[in-house]
């Protein structure tokens, strides 16, 4: 079900209100990275703290603990509404935080790339008249030329697909 307006109103307190604000999509965006991090952890903070007062209000309203106030809790409506409320906050948050890791990501194997780019292309120019026309030498293996195979299958998984079909075969052939 989804949760109004007013009843996230009557469920926050002012502070509360103004981080579930910040953690809006545009408003995440426009933070920087430090007061993002500063923001989730305190939002986190809430967030628990929320999640702990649900809990102790539903354990007093089984009568699992003794009440923390005057009368044990009747309801924990406004406890669950807020620990919604905050989570919800709390993911759009973190889906702004892994947005963010993947564009530095990125940018960190682009720069990287260019610079491998860069060096190989150094390198390719150092040995450029050095070997120019002169095809590759082909490397023999125990007297033989290497030929070269589209599909290559390791022997090692060779091997092992070889003993899976014999073990296969062999419950077949033992029913």
């Amino acid at each position: 079900m989804a949760i109004t307006k007013k009843q996230e109103l009557r469920a926050l307190s002012a502070d509360e209100r103004e981080m579930v604000d910040q953690s809006g999509a545009r408003a995440a965006r426009a933070l920087t990275d430090t007061q993002l991090s500063s923001l989730v952890k305190r939002l986190r903070t809430k967030r628990d703290r929320a999640r702990t007062v649900a809990e102790r209000q539903r354990r007093e309203m089984r009568g699992k603990s003794r009440a923390r106030g005057a009368a044990p809790a009747k309801a924990d409506d406004g406890s669950q509404v807020k620990l919604a409320v905050l989570t919800a906050a709390l993911a759009r948050l973190d889906t702004e935080t892994a947005r963010r890791g993947k564009v530095k990501a990125k940018a960190s194997m682009v720069a990287s790339a260019k610079k491998a780019l860069a060096l190989k292309e150094k390198a390719t120019a150092k040995t450029k008249g050095k070997t120019a026309g002169k095809p590759a030498p082909k490397k023999a293996i125990r007297g033989k030329a290497r030929v070269e195979v589209e599909n290559h299958v390791p022997r090692s998984e060779r091997g092992r697909v070889r003993s899976q079909v014999a073990k296969a075969q062999a419950k077949r052939d033992a029913r």
